[in-house]
């Protein structure tokens, strides 16, 4: 009862926040806190008999798997995911509807073909411009992007097609037109955005950089990468990761429940085999097999938490840079550069949980395969 209790007031408050996604997201959000779940007892009171242990790591596994989805449902990925991970969690068939979800060609995958989708990848464009470019760099861009968003798919094609880089043009030619809004860019920023175009840890911020310096470039364009185009590179990259980590982790997740569920059959056939040795020598096996499954998850979640650590602190710095300049072109990148920080050090910690998940793991599969030595 407890657990149904914190589930639902999970679900209201995930669905409040999610009415900015899209009533769809919120609907599932709500209808998630009705559906079952596995409830795993913790590790100190599991008791030491083998058929304990097994149903321990099993349902741990399946908890685990869950508590995935429901982070790729409440994260800050593409709707057709979030909303895709919503409706795997309210089925009313458990945790089989969750690991259909995470099994190759399964929602997961479904979701990232949509992504794939014109109409999908024109909506994201938009909705990117809107989030990195402000009214008060870029008012024409910006209202564009709005105008399209509000619009139809016909007019957010236009946008992407043609209507971005027109916006982008007169936003340009205002600003060369008011000498208010005309950046003097200093020479110390420039060797700023050149050495970003080959240290940033962000590979499209560094392109984004590498584009404001390239040979020919002028003034206008260093004030347009620290107007706009940092921080979309920025928020690329952010995309990118995350992206890619729940790749791998929805991977490594369906992996685990199968690797499991072998260690667990061929656990079970010891007791009654006829050729003990050969039974027990496989038995070890499949334990062996989770267990280096898992310490590889974990190795790879410790190299994402220090991928997201230099992430975080050199947004700070950058944040720091901002606020004590006093060259007009760094107003425009303060608040991303705090924001971009606040968010890869969400990413830090959640490395961090996800490689303790996995060590957790392994250790379990480790005493699996000593238990049936003996």
């Amino acid at each position: 009862m407890k657990s149904r209790s914190i589930r639902a007031a999970l679900a209201t408050v995930v669905a409040a926040t999610a009415l900015a996604s899209g009533t769809a997201t919120a609907q599932a959000a709500t209808a998630w806190a009705a559906a079952p779940s596995a409830v795993v007892a913790p590790r100190s009171a599991v008791a030491d008999g083998p058929a304990d242990a097994l149903s321990a790591i099993t349902a741990s596994a399946a908890d685990a798997a869950r508590d995935r989805v429901l982070r790729l449902a409440t994260s800050n990925l593409p709707a057709e995911i979030r909303t895709s991970a919503w409706n795997a969690l309210r089925s009313t068939r458990g945790d089989a509807a969750i690991e259909e979800w995470l099994t190759p060609g399964g929602g997961y995958d479904a979701a990232k073909q949509r992504l794939r989708d014109t109409r999908s990848r024109n909506r994201a464009y938009c909705e990117q411009v809107v989030r990195t470019h402000t009214a008060s760099f870029s008012p024409e861009v910006r209202a564009a992007a709005e105008r399209a968003l509000k619009g139809s798919e016909a007019d957010r094609a236009a946008f992407v097609r043609t209507g971005y880089a027109e916006a982008q043009k007169r936003d340009r030619a205002a600003r060369e037109a008011d000498g208010r809004h005309r950046q003097e860019i200093a020479a110390k920023d420039r060797e700023f955005v050149r050495a970003m175009a080959v240290n940033d840890p962000g590979e499209h911020v560094r392109a984004a950089a590498g584009w404001a310096v390239r040979p020919g470039s002028t003034d206008a364009d260093v004030a347009e990468f620290f107007g706009y185009g940092w921080a979309s590179g920025a928020a690329l990259d952010l995309e990118a990761y995350r992206l890619r980590v729940a790749d791998a982790e929805v991977r490594r997740h369906h992996l685990l429940t199968r690797l499991i569920a072998q260690a667990a059959e061929a656990e079970r056939e010891l007791l009654t085999a006829a050729d003990t040795a050969r039974a027990r020598a496989e038995a070890e096996r499949t334990w062996r097999v989770v267990a280096e499954h898992a310490e590889s998850a974990r190795t790879a979640w410790l190299a994402e938490q220090s991928a997201a650590r230099a992430q975080a602190e050199s947004w700070r710095t950058v944040a720091q840079l901002s606020r004590e300049s006093a060259d007009s072109a760094w107003k425009d990148i303060t608040a991303p550069a705090e924001a971009r920080q606040g968010d890869w050090a969400a990413e830090q910690a959640e490395a961090g949980e996800a490689a303790s998940f996995w060590k957790d793991m392994a250790d379990r599969a480790r005493e699996g395969e000593t238990r049936v030595k003996s």
